[in-house]
């Protein structure tokens, strides 16, 4: 009985021994420990990653069908609502049209700051019935004077412009927000418009908008859709116009068409005020207070109106330092937010229970949460493990079909960049690491789950040093933290190893899409992704 129980029937005799190597030692553990262990745990991995697949798939071929009735045959907003020009009545004059107010707000925004304020002061309202609101909560003082300077340089032309500063940054742009609505000179305003510092509206901005408000007292918001100064400055910029103009062209538009219902973007918008306050006003608990806003509101019965053809330009950052604290924001604050609110939408006995089931499932689940962590979890994880686990099959509609019929679902926003898109996809794939992340932070409310760094903007500040005579070329400070990204480097290091295995012993030839995703992973890891390089 002894002789049934000895270590010698557990583990193979030669696993202890001193003269076998640690590589040997560590294949015959492998060994041990793969048919009870791992292939089980890798098999369930694939199947959660299949589902997720599944979901995602069927989320996006919803809204493509959706977008394509939208296009065929949905009416225009202007023919779904009730909408005329806004026009100066001779009796009463400009009391025809309503008090607006324009709330900027700004942190540091040296580069842009007389753009956004420039663009407000000469929208095509009004005066006497336009009051525009800089909220000011730079830190640096002598932009805090720069700013202070250029609204008074505007309210001597007859502008009705407000510099407002507060004792500290409490609540974040939230707080900001919050604040200006305090003032007495803004009870008076029927609607509020946001435009962050690099927003550039076009002088009919209001006169398109506005009436949408005006004529249908049971819409809280309009939405502009953005677009992007600089979109042709760097690769990263173009990789950010892809997913931003999939996400206005047909998550915005579908959301609008369907359920009058869709996330506010922060900026580019027009709000009832009446919704803001009857939904509780602007609240700092999550880092995305533009959209716990929408979905407050949303729970109040208020519609929303997407205008695609209404257009606002601004900057995407170009540096990936930048571009990593936003996607941290907008991927952290949405999981936090859903956390948060969850069971308060289930409660809510004021909309329908689809509209809910939408929230929840689409708007909040797959698209905020499921979509991140497919993406990672599958492609950079778990696919790559299969290849060291061949007894793990992954199905190929799975692995290809489905991944590729999405990836020309969200190609659909921007027909210009086709030729980028597999790029785009490795791209996609190191980011979705970055959102992964962030998502479980949000959702387990850590340490980081209201982190907020203000996006840095460039402005025109590259361009003038472009054109001005003998421009010394930009010498970019090498500071390890920002440029050398160990984390990338690390996943690199997997794939390229999974990769060689693949080559070597595989039988899917999967070390094709793992070399390329190897690379990507370097060029990232090593910094060299966000250098500034201006359109010729």
């Amino acid at each position: 009985m002894g002789d049934v129980i000895s270590g010698k029937n557990l583990i193979p005799e030669s696993f202890p021994g001193a003269s076998v190597d640690l590589a040997a030692q560590i294949g015959l553990l492998w060994e041990l420990i793969k048919a009870p262990l791992i292939v089980p745990l890798l098999q369930l991995a694939v199947y959660i990653c299949l589902a997720m697949t599944v979901m995602l798939f069927l989320e996006r071929l919803y809204m493509g069908v959706v977008i394509i009735l939208v296009k065929l045959f949905w009416k225009k907003p202007d023919k779904r609502y009730n909408w005329e020009p806004i026009r100066e009545d001779l009796e009463i004059g400009n009391s025809a049209f309503p008090m607006v107010l324009i709330q900027i707000p700004m942190f540091n925004e040296k580069e842009v700051y007389k753009i956004s304020i420039g663009a407000a002061c000469n929208l095509s309202w009004p005066s006497d019935r336009l009051v525009i609101q800089v909220l000011d909560d730079s830190t640096d003082f002598v932009i805090k004077d720069m700013i202070e300077k250029e609204c008074q340089r505007w309210a001597s032309k007859g502008v009705n412009i407000r510099y407002q500063i507060r004792e500290n940054r409490g609540g974040y742009k939230a707080g900001a927000l919050k604040e200006g609505l305090k003032r007495d000179y803004v009870k008076d305003c029927d609607y509020v418009t946001i435009f962050d510092a690099d927003f550039r509206p076009e002088p009919d901005f209001l006169r398109r908008a506005i009436p949408f408000l005006e004529l249908n007292r049971e819409i809280a918001l309009v939405q502009a859709r953005w677009r992007f100064v600089n979109s042709d400055e760097c690769l990263l910029t173009r990789m950010q116009e892809m997913s931003l103009d999939y996400h206005f062209t047909v998550e915005q538009e579908v959301g609008s068409a369907t359920h009058a219902f869709f996330g506010f973007n922060g900026t580019g918008g027009v709000w009832r005020i009446a919704a803001i306050n009857e939904a509780g006003g602007w609240k700092d608990r999550t880092t995305v207070e533009d959209m716990d806003l929408a979905v407050r509101a949303g729970l109040k019965g208020w519609k929303f109106l997407y205008l695609g053809d209404l257009q606002v330009k601004s900057e995407l950052p170009s540096t990936f330092k930048a571009f990593r604290y936003q996607q941290h924001r907008w991927s952290c604050g949405p999981a936090n937010l859903f956390r948060k609110m969850v069971m308060e939408i289930v409660k809510n006995k004021k909309v329908t229970l689809w509209k809910k089931v939408y929230v929840i499932y689409s708007f909040f689940f797959v698209r905020k949460i499921i979509a991140h962590m497919v993406t990672f979890f599958f492609f950079c994880v778990v696919l790559p493990l299969t290849i060291l686990v061949p007894e793990v099959e992954v199905p190929i509609w799975g692995a290809i079909y489905i991944p590729c019929i999405i990836t020309t679902l969200n190609s659909v926003g921007t027909p210009r960049s086709i030729h980028l898109l597999f790029y785009w996809i490795l791209f996609e794939n190191v980011m979705s690491l970055h959102r992964t992340k962030a998502t479980f932070i949000g959702l387990l409310d850590a340490k980081r789950s209201n982190e907020w760094v203000v996006t840095e903007k460039l402005g025109d500040a590259l361009k003038n040093n472009k054109t001005a005579a003998k421009p010394a070329p930009k010498k970019f400070k090498f500071n390890i933290g920002d440029r050398i990204h160990l984390t990338e480097l690390g996943f690199a290091v997997f794939l390229f190893f999974t990769g060689c295995y693949d080559f070597m012993y595989g039988k899917h030839n999967y070390f094709i899409y793992i070399f390329l995703q190897t690379i990507t992973f370097l060029i990232v890891g090593f910094g060299y992704v966000g250098t500034i390089v201006p359109s010729s």
